[in-house]
């Protein structure tokens, strides 16, 4: 767990004896073509095709995975598919998926500036934008596993739903554990946590050396603090982590990445391709604990912030404060609500960045609007972790020629460099950077 912040992020550690209920489980789809034809399939398998020579070598392992492999294996298929695949392979399946990614976007956007008769790029092979080689993780994730009676579904009954551990580079470890109540009362409730807290401060658990261990209540698959708040069992009540010379508070409920020299790898290039300096605001959208603000914020002559999870704020604002850092503010709520009053405000002639950072679902359609229609904003940095997703959509909206039917008024961005940050060794996921200017 060496050098990790969100070790695990809600993987459903808890399952019943025997084969593990998710191995049979459909493989997840991949992204809608951008003109409309919907193709499902196998990520990785679909990367792997362009390499022959190990494509039936692999149909054969996963005909007999399920037969003759431990569970061990299984379980790290499932969560880290990429781990048979040496980690050099595994940067070439990466890349490669990104660059796909990337040409469908590049081809789609061609096709509905030809539509609209609007200038684009001249057609011609390869991709206009500059795709720079993906930068290498140097981060490994280990699981652990309890054999407590799980929550699998919620009709179904059981308790125990997920087990969340975080850690940092100074070896401090805090564990969320999330717990469904079913119909027990608050005295059996009590038991619980009791029983929950004796094992890892008094028992077996107690190896682990947690820092803190909290434990939430919840009947949904996942909920804030403001829904079912977090209680603290034991410990103390953040965990604390080190990343470009700032010391930044982490709470149970906010975003952190996981890797964190990965991490800082990440942050640099996001500050090299955003061009802020001391005439520039730089908007950092759906911030989470505000890294990446924090981090520009001397380059900057102001930061602006906005996140959704009220903790995630305090936790901006308390690092802020204790790194004296002083040309950062920090807006807890929706991005779309908070957003386009916030630009209201600014002076047009203010030149300003916006580097977004959000979850997997991509940008709130009104807040692409409002980054499109604000003048001021010349340079955009997207971060996706999931780019042939949801924010696929939101690429295409920033880039489109002008339409009032979407509210989409302002000059088209284009689409300039791209930076793959692998994050995420093992597995088919990582952060691609993008670099939009108008």
């Amino acid at each position: 767990m060496h050098n990790s912040r969100l070790l695990l992020s809600r993987v459903g550690f808890f399952s019943k004896p025997g084969p593990l209920p998710w191995y049979a489980a459909n493989a997840p789809d991949l992204s809608q073509s951008f003109l409309g034809r919907a193709h499902k399939g196998n990520f990785t398998n679909g990367i792997i095709e362009k390499h022959p020579s190990r494509q039936s070598h692999q149909k054969k392992q996963r005909h007999f995975r399920s037969l003759d492999d431990s569970w061990q294996e299984r379980l790290a298929d499932v969560v880290t598919p990429l781990w048979r695949l040496s980690y050099e392979e595994q940067l070439k399946v990466k890349f490669e998926a990104q660059k796909t990614i990337l040409q469908r976007l590049e081809s789609y956007l061609q096709f509905l500036h030809r539509v609209h008769g609007t200038v684009a790029s001249p057609h011609s092979e390869g991709l206009h934008c500059h795709l720079h080689p993906i930068i290498p993780s140097y981060y490994e994730v280990f699981l652990r596993q309890s054999s407590v009676e799980p929550c699998l579904l919620f009709h179904e009954g059981g308790h125990w739903r997920e087990l969340t551990v975080r850690t940092n580079s100074q070896g401090h470890t805090m564990a969320i554990i999330t717990f469904h109540p079913q119909e027990l009362s608050q005295e059996e409730l009590h038991v619980q946590k009791v029983t929950l807290k004796d094992f890892f401060t008094k028992g077996p658990g107690a190896v682990c050396e947690l820092t803190s261990l909290y434990f939430q209540e919840s009947t949904m698959t996942r909920c804030s603090h403001q829904q079912s708040p977090y209680q603290l069992l034991f410990g103390e009540p953040h965990i604390f982590e080190d990343l470009l010379g700032l010391k930044i508070r982490i709470s149970p409920d906010a975003f952190f990445q996981i890797n964190t020299a990965g991490a800082e790898l990440l942050y640099q290039t996001i500050g090299e391709l955003s061009g802020v300096n001391s005439s520039t605001i730089l908007l950092d959208i759906c911030c989470g604990t505000g890294v990446i603000g924090l981090s520009l914020a001397q380059r900057a002559s102001e930061v602006l912030g906005i996140e959704l999870v009220e903790q995630a704020v305090q936790d901006a604002r308390w690092t802020a404060a204790f790194n004296g850092v002083t040309n950062c503010e920090f807006h807890a709520g929706r991005a779309e609500k908070i957003l386009p009053q916030l630009l209201k405000s600014q002076k047009d002639e203010k030149l300003t960045v916006a580097v977004v950072n959000p979850a997997r679902a991509g940008l709130h359609y009104q807040v692409v609007q409002a980054i499109r229609n604000c003048r001021a904003i010349h340079t955009l940095i997207f971060v996706s972790c999931k780019p042939h997703g949801e924010s696929t959509r939101n690429f295409i909206e920033l880039c489109c020629p002008p339409n009032s039917a979407k509210k989409l008024l302002g000059e088209p961005f284009v689409l300039r460099e791209a930076v793959p940050v692998d994050l995420f060794p093992h597995t088919p996921h990582c952060e691609l950077v993008l670099l939009f200017t108008r």
